[in-house]
């Protein structure tokens, strides 16, 4: 699960993340983090859509490279 000074630090720096939330690559979620709370995360989309999303998923900078769910079982 991903900690609130790391979803703090992406916040403030406005940098766009990449949540990858299983191993299809066309279902992950590129944006920017808004808020969270105990459980979920809530991203903007570069459409301004606003997603919520659960904390246990992996959140990524967006320009380093994809990591699946299965690469780390």
């Amino acid at each position: 699960m991903i900690t609130d000074e790391e979803l703090n630090a992406f916040r403030l720096s406005g940098e766009k993340v990449r949540v990858t939330r299983d191993a299809i690559e066309a279902n992950d979620i590129r944006g920017i983090v808004v808020a969270w709370n105990d459980t979920q995360v809530m991203i903007r989309r570069p459409n301004r859509n606003v997603v919520k999303l659960d904390r246990n998923y992996i959140y990524r900078p967006s320009r380093e490279p994809r990591v699946s769910p299965l690469d780390l079982v």
